[in-house]
C-alpha cells in the first residue's frame, strides 16, 4: 500500500516532487548545503547549553532534519536542535538524568504525533501574541544568562538550572574569572554584530565585501577563534578540554532504563516539550509561508502533518544519542533566502552536517567555547522580541499584564507555569470582552408600535453577541424583573449560545410558568436554534413559545 494513500498522513515531499526538475534540485542543494554550513555550529552550540555533549546536537540536526523534512507539512521548514529548549533540556537533566531526558524527549514525540493525528495543529495559532512573545523573551533571557560562565571563561563545576541559582554561582565564581576568555568572547560577538548590521551595506557598496558575505558569521567565528586560540597559545575551554574528542561515527542504538513509575514524574516536562515544539514549529512554518507567498512553489504548510513529523523525529532521535529537535527559525529563513523550494534541501542539510561531521570532527574540538557562548548570546538576543516591551504603552493592561506576566514568570519560575498563567490571563481577558460585547436592550414603543398603551404589562429586549457563561446576568437580570403579563426576547442577533445561556433561558421560562407570565422567543436560528432545540426549550414540553421575528412575537404576547 502507498504511503500517499493514507489520507490524514501525507507528507509535503509528495506534492513538491510533481513537477520537480534539475533547475529545482541545483537550487535545493545549494541551499541545504548552506544551511547545513549554518547549523553546524549552533547544532554543538545548542547541545553544549543544554547540558549535553556537542555530539548530541550533531546527531539531532542530521537525524531529526532529516526526518521532519521527508515527513514533514512544510516544503522548506528545517527541523533539528533550537534554542527554545535549552532551558528545559537542562533542568530535566539537572533533576532526572540523561535516561530520564530520553524518556521524555520520546513522550513528548507520542504527544505531537498524536496531536496531529487528531488535527490539534490549528490550535496552537488560538495562543495568544502576548503569551508566545512573553516566554520567548523569557527563554532569550535564561540563554543570554545561562552563557555568562563561559562568556566570562569562570571555573564553575555544575550550574543550577534555577534563574536565582544560576546568578548565585556566577556571582560566587566571578574571582576566576578568564581574561583571556572574557576578550575572545567578545571578539567574537562584535565580529557577529559587524557581520549582521555592517556587512549588508558593505556588500552593496563593494564586490569584495558582497563576496565575503557569503560565509556565515557564526562560522567565520568559529575558525577565526579557534585559529586565534592555538596561534596564541590562550588558556580557554575548549570543546576538547571539556567533552573530549567529537566522534566521527554514527551513534549506536540505546535503549534507557524505563518504569512507569518515572514516566509519571516526566509527564509534565514531557508536556512542556511537546506544546513548545508545536508552537515553535508551527510559528516557523507560517513564517516560511509569508516568505514564499511570492514564490511559484510556496504553499500553505499541513499543520497536522508537521506535528506528526515532528513526533516520529522526537521518537527516533533520542534513542541515537540526540536531542529535542523542532522547526528552527533561523535555518529555515536561511534555507528560503538561499532558494530552497522544496523538503529535499531540508535533507540536504542533514546529508552535510553527517558529511561533515564524519570527515572533519576532530578539527572542531579545537572550539573554544568561549567562542560557542558569543553565538548563543547573539542567538538569544535575535530570538527575542525586545521592540515590545518599549510600545507596551500602546496596548491595554490585559495586554500589558499577560505579557509581563508570562516573561517574567518564564525567568524566575518555570516556563510550564508561565504559558499556564498566561493562558488563564488571557481566557479571562476575552471572556470579560466578549461578555462586555454581549447586551440587551429594551424595545420602546417608538420602534415597535403595538408595545404602545401596554405600559408595564409587557416587555420586549433584543439579545446582541454571544448568550454564554460570562453573559448570563443579562438573562438573570430579565427574570429578577418580570413584567406583569408577557416578555418577548428578540434573539435574532445572538450568534452563539452555550450550555449556561441556555439554562438561563430554561430558568427564565419555568419562572414565567410559575408565575404564569407568558415568554416569547423571537429569530432563533443557526446554532442558538439547534442548541434550544437539543435542550428542549424548543418544543411540545417547553414553557416558552416560538416566533419567527419581533414583530409576530409582539403580537403573539398580546393575543
Amino acid at each position: 500500500m502507498n504511503l500517499a494513500s493514507f489520507s490524514f498522513f501525507r507528507p509535503r515531499l509528495l506534492d513538491a516532487l510533481q513537477g520537480y526538475n534539475r533547475t529545482r534540485f541545483v537550487q535545493d542543494v545549494g541551499a541545504g548545503v548552506t544551511v547545513g554550513v549554518v547549523a553546524l555550529p549552533l547544532a554543538m552550540a545548542f547541545a553544549i547549553a543544554s547540558g549535553l555533549k556537542p555530539e548530541a546536537g550533531l546527531f539531532t540536526a542530521i537525524m531529526a532534519g532529516f526526518l521532519i523534512s521527508a515527513l514533514g507539512g512544510s516544503r522548506v521548514q528545517i527541523g533539528g536542535p533550537a534554542g527554545a529548549f535549552i532551558v528545559i533540556v537542562y533542568g530535566i537533566l539537572e533533576r532526572y538524568g540523561l535516561a530520564n531526558l530520553i524518556i521524555a524527549t520520546v513522550m513528548s514525540g507520542m504527544m505531537l504525533f498524536a496531536m496531529g493525528v487528531m488535527r490539534l495543529g490549528s490550535l496552537i495559532r488560538f495562543i495568544p501574541v502576548a503569551v508566545v512573545i512573553g516566554f520567548t523573551n523569557g527563554i532569550a533571557v535564561l540563554i543570554m544568562v545561562s552563557q555568562v560562565k563561559d562568556f566570562l571563561g569562570l571555573s564553575v563545576t555544575a550550574m543550577p538550572a534555577d534563574f536565582f541559582g544560576i546568578l548565585r554561582t556566577l556571582a560566587s565564581h566571578l574571582d576566576t574569572l578568564n581574561l583571556q576568555a572574557l576578550a575572545l568572547a567578545c571578539g567574537c560577538l562584535g565580529l557577529l554584530v559587524v557581520w549582521q548590521f555592517v556587512m549588508p551595506k558593505l556588500s552593496q557598496q563593494h564586490a569584495h565585501a558582497k563576496k565575503i558575505s557569503v560565509v556565515p558569521g557564526s562560522v567565520l567565528v568559529l575558525v577565526l577563534a579557534s585559529l586565534a586560540s592555538q596561534a596564541l597559545n590562550l588558556n580557554v575551554e575548549t570543546i576538547a578540554s571539556r567533552f573530549g574528542s567529537i566522534p566521527n561515527t554514527l551513534p549506536a542504538f540505546e535503549w534507557p532504563t524505563f518504569s512507569w513509575e518515572t514516566a509519571k514524574f516526566l509527564l509534565i516536562p514531557a508536556t512542556t516539550l511537546a506544546l513548545l515544539g508545536s508552537i515553535e514549529s508551527l510559528l516557523c512554518a507560517r513564517i516560511a509561508d509569508q516568505m514564499m507567498a511570492d514564490s511559484p512553489y510556496g504553499d500553505r504548510h499541513d499543520a497536522n502533518q508537521e506535528l506528526m513529523a515532528q513526533g516520529i523525529a522526537n521518537m527516533v532521535t533520542p534513542f541515537f544519542g540526540g536531542m529535542p529537535a523542532t522547526g528552527t527559525i533561523a535555518r529555515t529563513v536561511t534555507n528560503v533566502k538561499n532558494g530552497g523550494n522544496s523538503p529535499i534541501a531540508g535533507m540536504v542539510h542533514a546529508l552535510t552536517l553527517l558529511v561533515v561531521m564524519l570527515v572533519a570532527a576532530p578539527l572542531a574540538a579545537n572550539v573554544p567555547l568561549a567562542a560557542l557562548s558569543a553565538i548563543l548570546m547573539f542567538v538569544a538576543w535575535n530570538m527575542g522580541e525586545w521592540r515590545q516591551f518599549v510600545h507596551l504603552r500602546q496596548y491595554r493592561m490585559p495586554y500589558r499584564a499577560t505579557l509581563l506576566a508570562v516573561f517574567l514568570l518564564t525567568v524566575v519560575v518555570d516556563l510550564t507555569v508561565a504559558v499556564e498563567v498566561g493562558l488563564i490571563a488571557a481566557c479571562l481577558t476575552f471572556i470579560y470582552r466578549i461578555s462586555n460585547l454581549t447586551r440587551a436592550e429594551p424595545v420602546s414603543a417608538q420602534d415597535q408600535p403595538a408595545l404602545a398603551g401596554l405600559g408595564d404589562d409587557v416587555q420586549a429586549h433584543r439579545f446582541y453577541g454571544a448568550l454564554f457563561f460570562g453573559a448570563v446576568k443579562l438573562v438573570e437580570a430579565v427574570e429578577e424583573n418580570l413584567p406583569a403579563r408577557a416578555v418577548v426576547l428578540d434573539l435574532k442577533n445572538l450568534i452563539y449560545i452555550d450550555s449556561s445561556g441556555v439554562d438561563a433561558l430554561l430558568s427564565l421560562a419555568r419562572a414565567c410558568h410559575k408565575k404564569q407570565r407568558r415568554l416569547v422567543l423571537c429569530g432563533l436560528a443557526h446554532q442558538p436554534l439547534d442548541i434550544a432545540q437539543r435542550s428542549g426549550l424548543v418544543g411540545e414540553a417547553s414553557h416558552a413559545e416560538m416566533a419567527a421575528d419581533l414583530t409576530q412575537g409582539i403580537a403573539l404576547a398580546t393575543t
